[in-house]
């Protein structure tokens, strides 16, 4: 009687899961897992607010096989112990995964693949992506590292993937292995924070495919205009569902082309929400080509840049959304208590410490990577190589927001920032985003930390030190 360890890892989801349908079509009993293995110290560990996410997808994925007459098995430990002890208490002979594209993901599944082949048959497939990283790329057969180009080979090949469907049936195996219960796995914290964070969410794959067909039937027809704008709800805010492979890029690219077929009017949005969903991938290509990209930069001459020296009080400033400047404290602050941050806003907080207060970009990634739940390791270090200027980048190296200018284009009335700032509630939109204009009768609220232009000319200087290098 064939037997299937099913290798749950970030496709925490039944429909479109390659390895668990083809698992369920090729054996008589399956056993779906997920190892929780705390053992790598490497950048593909979650960070605090991931795992809270990941505990509450675990349950919902552990009720909805329960629906289906199955169970998850929930281990702790290295994968390659956990995998052969399963092995060898179920008598499996077959192991499925999906594949994953972090540099140590890659070095581990290698090595399991090499070692478990001689006791089981192992198979794995596509991860969430569209493509292979190592699909698309230049005709030379190198990989791309500007973004447009890739974008339009990539659409070249075809946005649009079969979809499977959840299986029709779950074989469940004779006996059951022992799980651990979900608590055992200590993925919540011990402070409570997380549950003020999870208020803003809804987990698992039932919830990741509501998100999409909300966002489908809303955001989505003026989505290439809104997704600027931090105080609608413009954007899909499926990323963290994608992170954890609650719902596969390719359900979400099937069901946004059915949308588009019968409305063409959609077809801006479409554009603009595809290319959002192809960077995703132009990510992970890059980190699978780049794996050095972790924590050096793309573009070598900035291993020479001549960073500011380490001032703890202004990276907690930053990080505690304390800085003066009020569309980054909101920014800051919406990651603190959400879990998430507008992408726009992103983009300004991150220039600001990379440009304004001058700090490696690397203490900003460790940051999101810690508090967001959406921290997907190669979008992140994408980002931040992207406004840092040292990555895959186009355009020229002098790109710093500015953000007074921008709280005043994409926050006018300064609606975002009094959400998230309450101390700035009662100012008016004329000067919410000046803030050498908030110290009078707001004690609560402080100054800027710095002088914007002046920040500007320092960072533009060390930029030009090694421009020619």
């Amino acid at each position: 009687m064939p037997t299937a360890i099913v290798w749950f890892r970030q496709d925490l989801r039944l429909a479109d899961n390659t390895a668990l349908f083809q698992a369920c079509h090729s054996c008589e009993q399956v056993i779906p897992v997920f190892i929780d293995d705390p053992t790598p110290t490497t950048t593909s560990q979650l960070g605090a607010a991931s795992r809270v996410w990941l505990h509450h997808s675990l349950r919902s994925l552990s009720e909805t096989l329960a629906q289906h007459g199955s169970r998850l098995i929930l281990r702790q430990g290295s994968a390659q112990t956990v995998l052969e002890q399963l092995i060898a208490e179920t008598g499996a002979s077959h192991l499925y995964w999906n594949r994953c594209y972090a540099p140590a993901a890659i070095q581990r599944d290698q090595q399991l693949k090499a070692t478990l082949k001689q006791i089981v048959e192992v198979h794995s497939f596509r991860g969430n992506v569209l493509y292979e990283p190592w699909e698309i790329l230049k005709p030379n057969r190198e990989p791309y590292k500007v973004y447009t180009p890739f974008w339009k080979a990539l659409n070249n090949q075809g946005l649009i993937r079969n979809v499977l469907p959840k299986p029709a049936q779950l074989p469940a195996p004779v006996v059951w292995p022992v799980s651990l219960e979900l608590a055992d796995l200590n993925l919540l914290p011990l402070l409570d924070w997380h549950w003020g964070m999870m208020g803003h969410w809804h987990v698992g794959e039932a919830a990741a495919q509501q998100a999409l067909q909300d966002f489908l039937g809303g955001a989505l027809d003026d989505y290439d205009h809104q997704r600027d704008y931090p105080f609608v709800d413009g954007t899909s805010q499926l990323s963290p569902h994608l992170h954890f492979g609650e719902i596969s890029p390719t359900q979400i690219s099937y069901a946004t082309q059915q949308i588009l077929d019968a409305d063409p009017a959609l077809a801006a949005g479409y554009e603009r929400f595809m290319k959002e969903l192809v960077w995703r991938e132009f990510a992970i290509m890059l980190l699978y080509h780049f794996p050095h990209t972790l924590d050096k930069p793309l573009d070598s001459r900035f291993e020479q840049f001549p960073w500011a020296a380490l001032d703890e009080a202004s990276l907690r400033r930053w990080q505690q959304g304390q800085t003066g400047i009020p569309i980054v404290d909101a920014g800051m602050r919406q990651l603190w208590q959400s879990g998430w941050m507008h992408n726009r806003v992103r983009m300004i907080v991150a220039s600001f410490l990379t440009k304004n207060l001058r700090l490696p970009w690397q203490l900003g990634e460790q940051w999101f990577r810690d508090t967001l739940v959406d921290a997907d390791l190669a979008n992140n270090v994408l980002g931040w190589q992207w406004v840092a200027g040292c990555g895959a980048d186009a355009a020229p190296y002098f790109r710093i927001f500015n953000p007074i200018l921008q709280g005043e284009k994409f926050d006018a009335q300064g609606l975002y920032v009094k959400r998230w700032v309450p101390e700035l509630a009662t100012r008016s939109s004329q000067v919410i985003h000046q803030p050498r204009q908030l110290g009078e009768g707001l004690a609560d609220y402080p100054l800027a930390m710095l002088d914007l232009a002046e920040s500007r000319q320092q960072a533009l200087a060390a930029f030009a030190s090694i421009k020619s290098a």
